[in-house]
């Protein structure tokens, strides 16, 4: 019997709340049976000794240090690991939850080979091993055959995806479109090279442009710490925090400012920042200052309103605070790669320029030494790729897809998932059965996080290079399962290949010589550091040039996407106990809630309660509407994290997936697939 939102929390309130937040979490066999009578697959623990143990955990995108309680070797809770000079102790809502997600119901137990439309049969892992080799055998020197999607930007097993592919005659490796891949884009177009990075902690004035930096944008736990770094108990303030952007989110509301900024227009606002600091004063030595200065211009306060809504008195406050600060930093971007494009990056990176701070409030961060031979970076987009594989472009007799899920989290999700169809043979190495993995042909079950060796090399928004890496805390996995990384590299030797590695702890541990960093002292709980490289930047004029803002109407309206990190991301469902912090105005029983303010309400002809209907390309959604005055004008605001068509009960067919409504377009200049500007049709059912 499946549970709805209510019915979830009459069961786990008083047993999995208090369990998972009271200071001694298991105090007695009774502890254990609150979970284990409502949840049969949390396991029963022994009385025991309580172990802590270092581990990296990357069910985040950002990936956290933590510590893994243990009793009995069996892991039952998760805290964060004060010695990390990054986290300081603090670990995200998604991370805290580990333990639990270790022995979730939707975990793949077995090799799955496909047998039906929607069904599976479990085989050996020896079989499914056979017949992956086999299928790359068949495709191997034919180039554009064999293609794979990693969703992991920080680790080193796209080294070795990515090598394989080279090895095999093929260059179809894919990123999923997160906020470092469009963020190098955006340097790239600033005449620079390497990841940027912001140092939040160093900040007096930290503005996010569409950034959720507190939540789900960047390094949360280390961005949060500062944060509170610079509110002291019963001291003022060291440091101003401001965001602008489509929704009050939770770093918004904790900001000292929210300027409600539309989704399509965060550029257009930076650019109107940028012309009232110039005609405020503000000179820049780089080449392009001329032509920037004169696009600029052109945003005139005047049409910022217009695209914005934001009244000439904000922006010159806003100028003021950002004139008196010794050390501002702008950060810009989509939280969870939001589909927001490289433009929209350069637009904000260019007021640290602008206003000399490019190598202190922002960085950039040198490329690391490789550890695989052949391996290289992808400057390629699963959403490009999946697009012409759409219209025939593309045609890949098979695709490895790698901790991502294409199906569920690219635009027009509905359109995404039936073009996966047009591949013949796909594997998915995932931890849990979720969109694409149900998709696939072939299903190879990876290691949770605390079951296998991973590393982490400069998570997006660190300051300076930055490497983790963290070994399994279990002597054996919960379920029948093999690290991914062993199994291709497996593949590869059977394939007549060399990567010069048989283990992905050889890997890391080669990444990590290559650092020169200690592997040992980072699997039990430290930090590799570096340096930023120096060098400078242009403002990006000539790719700004290029900046749009989208029109809407009364029934047109943009929209924004809210990134809540309890709820999960495109790779991970909402864990079960976080189902708890899903508030009536977000999702109502079965029935997905977006939200819009009331001027927009009127003019789109819904009210509060309504039930309506979301349309854009091919894609619709049901929902039910709330008025709430945190969201911008012309725009609807929509959680992401919903909509869910696998997993388990408890996330499965509830609400709906706002990738299904947004729609994709060609950014001028760059050749991204972006899908921030996205704009629907409102409709009352």
């Amino acid at each position: 019997m499946g549970l709805d939102r209510r019915g979830f929390v009459k069961i786990v309130v008083g047993g999995v709340a208090g369990t998972l937040f009271t200071p001694v979490i298991w105090q007695s066999l009774d502890d254990v049976s609150i979970w284990s009578q409502n949840w049969p697959w949390i396991p029963r623990l022994n009385k025991g000794e309580v172990k802590a143990k270092a581990a990296l955990s990357k069910l985040c995108p950002a990936g956290c240090a933590v510590k893994v309680k243990t009793v009995g070797g069996l892991p039952f809770a998760v805290v964060g690991n004060t010695a990390n000079p990054m986290s300081k102790g603090g670990v995200c809502p998604v991370c805290a939850a580990g333990a639990q997600l270790m022995y979730s119901p939707a975990r793949v137990k077995s090799p799955l080979k496909k047998v039906g439309e929607g069904k599976f049969e479990a085989i050996k892992w020896e079989d499914a091993e056979a017949l992956l080799v086999e299928k790359l055998t068949a495709l191997k020197g034919q180039n554009g055959k064999i293609a794979a999607i990693n969703g992991d930007e920080t680790g080193s097993a796209g080294e070795v995806i990515s090598g394989l592919l080279a090895g095999l005659g093929n260059s179809g490796y894919y990123m999923m479109p997160g906020e470092k891949f469009v963020a190098e884009k955006g340097v790239k177009l600033m005449g620079g090279s390497g990841q940027p990075g912001f140092d939040i902690a160093g900040a007096d004035l930290v503005l996010m442009i569409g950034a959720d930096a507190l939540d789900s944008w960047g390094t949360t736990v280390a961005n949060q710490k500062a944060f509170a770094a610079t509110r002291p108990t019963g001291a003022a303030a060291t440091a101003k925090f401001v965001y602008a952007g489509p929704v009050l989110n939770h770093s918004a509301a904790v900001s000292d400012k929210f300027l409600p900024v539309p989704p399509q227009a965060t550029a257009a606002f930076a650019l109107g920042l940028a012309n009232l600091l110039i005609n405020a004063g503000a000179v820049s030595s780089a080449s392009d200052f001329a032509e920037y200065k004169a696009l600029a211009a052109k945003y005139t306060v005047e049409e910022v309103e217009k695209a914005t809504g934001l009244k000439a008195e904000s922006m010159k406050a806003l100028v003021d605070l950002i004139k008196a600060a010794k050390s501002p930093v702008v950060i810009a971007g989509a939280s969870f790669g939001q589909g927001a494009g490289a433009l929209d990056f350069v637009a904000g990176a260019s007021l640290n320029v602008l206003l000399g701070r490019v190598g202190s409030g922002m960085t950039l961060l040198p490329a690391a030494p490789k550890a695989v031979a052949g391996a290289t970076s992808s400057d390629k987009d699963a959403a490009s790729f999946l697009a012409e594989v759409a219209t025939g472009k593309a045609a890949p007799g098979a695709l490895i897809v790698y901790e991502a899920n294409p199906a569920y989290a690219l635009p027009q999700a509905d359109d995404m998932a039936k073009t996966l169809g047009n591949i013949a043979f796909k594997v998915s190495f995932s931890t849990y059965m979720d969109e694409t993995a149900a998709l696939c042909d072939l299903i190879l079950p990876a290691p949770h996080p605390y079951e296998r060796f991973d590393d982490a090399l400069n998570p997006y928004g660190v300051a300076k290079p930055t490497y983790l890496a963290g070994k399994p805390v279990v002597k054996k996995p919960v379920q029948d399962c093999k690290d991914p990384v062993d199994v291709l590299l497996g593949a590869a030797s059977k394939l007549g290949l060399s990567l010069g590695f048989d283990t992905y702890a050889d890997v890391i541990q080669a990444k990590a010589k290559a650092l020169g960093a200690d592997f040992d002292a980072l699997a039990a709980g430290g930090i590799w550091t570096g340096e930023a490289k120096g060098g400078s930047l242009n403002l990006g004029a000539s790719a700004l040039a290029k900046v749009a803002v989208a029109k809407t109407d009364d029934k047109t309206l943009a929209v924004a996407p809210v990134s809540n990190q309890a709820n999960g991301s495109a790779t991970l469902a909402t864990p079960p106990a976080n189902l708890l912090t899903v508030r009536e105005t977000e999702l109502s029983g079965k029935d997905l809630i977006v939200q819009m303010n009331a001027a927009t309400a009127k003019k789109a002809g819904v009210a509060e309660g309504n039930k309506v209907k979301l349309s854009a390309g091919k894609g619709e959604l049901k929902a039910r509407v709330h008025l709430n005055e945190g969201v911008a004008p012309g725009t609807v605001a929509v959680l992401l994290g919903f909509g869910r068509s696998a997993w388990d009960e408890f996330t499965k067919g509830k609400g709906d997936n706002v990738y299904k409504i947004l729609t994709v377009s060609d950014e001028a200049g760059t050749g991204l697939k972006v899908w921030a500007g996205s704009t629907v049709t409102v409709a009352k059912v």
